[in-house]
């Protein structure tokens, strides 16, 4: 009787013991900084999440003046992004990727087409009837301040998303022209970005079809371009023109449409992740006769979706490539939601051409992208287009 009664006591005993240390247990690892850092290391088992939890909590916590979680999480995860040094990854807020996370034409904000410079954002057009264009802003021209917000070393996204905003709101930007420097206030206004632009020329009495794709980053931007090419065709082109100068490209699935305009089957692109195995885009359908010309207009601002229809063009020989060598991205990027509601659009592996080319240099570095078929350079010093009036020549001695 004795001896079981002892045992009983000793079992009570270390019941208690366990659960006394689980409850310390329990304590320190919501309080580690109550350890010696060799314990701490040990205890909290060198968890990266912990750490940063820690250093979040003890801001929000001790700082002079009061900070969100909501603020602190987003400049955390943009450093984050930020430290991989890839210009094509980004961390997109709740804010932003509501307004601006999903393919849209519809767009507030002043209606030009930018390209990224070291001081800013270069103006590559502007739209007409649009509030830059009513307020005197010219291709070329260069915006290095939004507000009192310098652009220099930031995203190309992360300045756009500065100059865009609510319609009826002022946007105030410095703005270099030439050796001039001005600063413009421009009222915001919600206006329907153009897609394509196509027209009939006539060289020498040919009659050509003349398409510009301003970007791929529109749903039914490849329906839209077969809807005018089509038009021009039955208005008498014999041949067409594929404008793709100063395009940065947008959806692989728009790319994969225009190409398919062309091509009628096969590859047009593959890709592949360190996280995802190789995928095969192939043409759709329904493409145009082979027998009528293309030529596709390609420059440096020629980058992403833009060069793998150019690629594909080129691979399976069904258009004549002129201009100059083009971008050289050999990356593409996924989205990919949050439960902040935000987004990561990050780098997420490389695609290759239907030959099995890489346009990029290795990782998000610059390739040596396309190299066109005809080499011609445009002159901004004239009010020709030295590069179209190539591209025209060269199509009308294709055509039969």
């Amino acid at each position: 009787m004795y001896a079981r009664s002892t045992r009983r006591t000793r079992i009570a005993a270390r019941i208690a013991i366990v659960v006394a240390v689980l409850l310390v247990g329990v304590w320190l690892g919501g309080h580690p900084g109550w350890l010696p850092s060799p314990v701490r290391g040990a205890f909290v088992g060198g968890s990266g999440n912990q750490l940063v939890d820690q250093a979040l909590a003890t801001i929000r916590r001790d700082y002079y003046r009061s900070v969100s979680q909501a603020q602190l999480n987003d400049t955390s995860l943009g450093a984050a992004v930020a430290s991989l040094h890839d210009p094509f990854s980004q961390y997109i807020s709740p804010t932003d990727y509501a307004s601006f996370g999903h393919a849209s034409p519809h767009i507030s904000g002043i209606g030009i087409d930018v390209k990224p410079d070291p001081r800013g954002l270069r103006v590559i057009d502007v739209f007409p009837g649009t509030p830059a264009a009513q307020a005197g802003l010219q291709p070329d021209d260069l915006i290095i301040e939004v507000g009192s917000a310098s652009l220099a070393g930031h995203t190309a996204d992360y300045d756009s998303g500065l100059i865009r905003g609510r319609a009826g709101t002022p946007v105030r930007l410095k703005v270099v022209s030439g050796k001039s420097t001005s600063v413009l206030t421009i009222t915001r206004k919600r206006f329907t970005l153009p897609v394509a632009d196509e027209r009939i020329v006539s060289y020498h009495g040919t009659k050509l079809g003349y398409v510009q794709l301003t970007t791929f980053n529109q749903d039914g931007a490849g329906d839209e371009v077969r809807a005018g090419i089509n038009q021009m065709l039955r208005q008498g082109a014999r041949g067409i023109i594929l404008d793709l100068r100063d395009n940065g490209g947008g959806l692989i699935s728009e790319a994969v449409s225009v190409a398919s305009i062309f091509i009628p089957d096969g590859t047009i692109v593959s890709t592949r992740g360190r996280n995802s195995p190789e995928q095969v885009f192939t043409a759709t359908g329904g493409a145009i006769s082979a027998k009528i010309p293309l030529v596709v207009l390609v420059d440096h601002g020629t980058a992403s979706a833009s060069e793998i229809v150019t690629a594909a063009l080129q691979d399976r020989h069904r258009a004549t490539i002129v201009g100059s060598h083009t971008f050289g991205k050999g990356v593409f990027q996924e989205v990919e939601e949050l439960p902040n509601g935000g987004a990561l659009d990050i780098t997420a592996g490389y695609y290759y051409t239907p030959s099995g080319r890489n346009l990029g240099g290795g990782g998000v570095k610059e390739g040596a992208g396309v190299t066109p078929d005809v080499h011609v350079l445009d002159n901004p010093r004239t009010s020709r287009d030295e590069a179209l009036i190539v591209a025209e020549r060269t199509l009308a001695a294709k055509v039969t």
